[in-house]
């Protein structure tokens, strides 16, 4: 896949980044349109496949990006970068409105922005502040230059997309946001914040070397803070609690297989 790569983009690591992407975009697509052709996913196996993205968001946080940030930088960049990223979404997490089916409402509780506000734009941007980190973590990654770690987190980030796009639309149907083609949109619309935030992610690191550390840490602590604060909690509300735990340690040990056979 380097090879791939630096024939399309040319060693360039904007367009690395850019390319990666759309690359966790597709399949988060892939994973949203998957509603249009089953009837009903269980819950269960929804918990489980939650629980797996979760696994590859972890180990991903720390094989792609605080031990590479550590090489490169230090510990003391790194460990800033990490409080950052993780007060920078809790931030975002308090102040903008946003709609989680399970536990409802969050963010800013202003009734006649809320009344402004679709409750499909509400949900769109509770999957919008959970998927910022993704895209962020894949631009870093490929703007660090080093693709033995960029190209792992990609895939990686890419596969657990599946579940999620696939969450999103079967969230959407439930929440009666129209029918299967729109629940669909909706799946896709959440995943296309990934991409602007890659090239972001890409061209901050290229242009300001020394901020890498710090990024690399910045995108780990806030995918920790949504592992934490979002993803588990959410498959744990229903009882399936031991498929989850199961489904994030497969994503952990699938994660670091993929860091150390294409690293």
């Amino acid at each position: 896949m380097d090879e791939l790569l630096f024939s399309f983009c040319g060693g360039n690591v904007i367009c690395n980044g850019l390319v990666g992407g759309f690359f966790i975009a597709f399949l988060n697509t892939i994973g949203a349109m998957i509603v249009l052709i089953i009837g009903r996913v269980p819950q269960k196996f929804m918990d489980a496949s939650l629980g797996f993205a979760a696994g590859v968001m972890l180990a991903a946080s720390f094989t792609s990006l605080i031990l590479p940030g550590i090489e490169i930088g230090g510990v003391y960049p790194v460990l800033i970068g990490i409080i950052l990223g993780a007060v920078f979404i809790d931030l975002l997490d308090h102040l903008v409105p946003h709609m989680h089916f399970i536990i409802g409402t969050e963010g800013v509780k202003d009734e006649n922005l809320l009344r402004k506000i679709k409750g499909v734009w509400l949900f769109i941007l509770a999957i919008t502040i959970h998927n910022m980190p993704e895209g962020l973590a894949v631009g870093v990654g490929f703007g660090s230059g080093d693709l033995s770690k960029a190209i792992p987190l990609m895939i990686a980030i890419g596969l657990q997309n599946i579940p999620e796009g696939l969450a999103v639309s079967l969230a959407a149907i439930n929440a009666g946001f129209g029918k299967r083609f729109y629940a669909t949109w909706v799946g896709i619309r959440s995943g296309l914040v990934e991409i602007p935030l890659a090239l972001l992610g890409a061209w901050a690191v290229y242009v300001m070397k020394p901020l890498l550390p710090y990024a690399m840490g910045f995108a780990a602590g806030a995918m920790i803070y949504v592992i934490s604060d979002e993803i588990v909690p959410e498959t744990h509300r229903t009882g399936h609690e031991r498929l989850a735990t199961f489904g994030l340690i497969l994503g952990l040990v699938l994660m670091l297989y993929l860091d150390i056979i294409l690293g």
